[in-house]
C-alpha cells in the first residue's frame, strides 16, 4: 500500500517492525544506518520514513534535516531519546510522530497508518478547497493537492502541519481544543500531546509569518482567525 524507509540499527527491531509493516502490505526498505538514504530515494521515493536518532554512522536528526530540504513525506522518529527536549527538536525539524522505545509495534503501525491515510497515501484526501483572507493578507488551500497559499506563494508544510491548519481553516472562528485539535487532525494521543500540538502550532505560526491566523485561547486550545472569501474576492 504504501513505500516505507526504516532506518534502526537495531537489528531486532528492525525485523519486528519491517514484519508488521509488511502485514499490512506495506513495502518496507531496511537501512541500519544514515548512509545511502538520500542515495536511494532518489530513485525509489519513500511515503514515509521511520527514523532512530542515535545511528551508528549519524543522526536521524540530521538525516531529517536533509529529508526535509527535498519530501514533504510523513517522518517518525523511533528512538530510546525520550528528554522533551529532543521531542521538541524532533518536531521543530519537521516530525509527524515521535515516538519512544520501549514501544508496541502495533502501536507504531496504528500510527503509521494514520499518516498515511492523512497525507493522502492510503485513502482519498478529505478536506476543503477555499481561500481566508485576514487583514490585507490571503490564504488558499487545495486539499486535493495538499497545498497552501500565501499571498501568491506555496507554503513548505509538513504533513502534520497542513492537517493541522486545513482542520483550523474548516472550523474558522471557533475554538478548537489541544486534545480535540491532536485526535482530529493527527489522528492519536499520547504523553506530552499539548507539548506536540503546541510545537507544530508554533512552526506552522512561523510559515504563516505570525500575521495573527492561529490565535491562541489561554486555557482552552486556538482558532483560525481567517475569514472565507470568494476566489476572486
Amino acid at each position: 500500500m504504501a513505500r516505507i524507509f526504516l532506518v534502526e540499527d537495531n537489528e531486532s527491531i528492525r525485523e519486528a517492525v519491517a514484519g508488521y509493516l509488511k502485514l499490512e502490505e506495506h513495502e518496507v526498505i531496511e537501512f541500519s544506518g544514515v548512509a545511502d538514504v538520500l542515495e536511494v530515494m532518489r530513485h525509489k521515493q519513500p511515503d514515509l520514513a521511520i527514523l532512530d536518532v542515535m545511528l551508528p554512522d549519524g543522526s536521524g536528526f540530521a538525516l531529517a534535516k536533509k529529508i526535509r530540504a527535498v519530501s514533504r513525506m510523513p517522518l517518525v522518529f523511533l528512538t530510546a531519546r525520550e528528554a522533551e527536549s529532543d521531542r521538541i527538536t524532533g518536531f521543530e525539524l519537521g516530525a509527524d510522530d515521535y515516538i519512544v522505545k520501549p514501544f508496541s509495534p502495533k502501536e507504531l503501525v496504528l500510527r503509521v497508518q494514520a499518516l498515511l491515510r492523512r497525507s493522502g497515501t492510503t485513502a482519498a484526501p478529505k478536506g476543503i478547497d477555499g481561500c481566508w483572507g485576514h487583514g490585507t493578507s490571503r490564504l488558499c488551500l487545495d486539499a486535493g493537492g495538499h497545498r497552501a497559499v500565501l499571498d501568491g506563494s506555496e507554503l513548505d508544510l509538513t504533513a502534520a502541519e497542513w492537517r493541522i491548519l486545513e482542520y483550523l481553516a474548516l472550523n474558522a472562528g471557533i475554538v478548537v481544543s489541544r486534545e480535540h485539535l491532536l485526535g482530529e487532525s493527527l489522528g492519536y494521543a499520547y504523553e506530552g500531546s499539548e507539548r506536540t500540538i503546541d510545537t507544530h502550532v508554533k512552526n506552522l505560526r512561523a510559515k504563516l509569518g505570525d500575521r495573527g491566523w492561529v490565535e491562541t485561547v489561554r486555557g482552552f486550545g486556538y482558532r483560525f482567525s481567517g475569514t472565507r472569501v470568494a476566489p476572486g474576492g
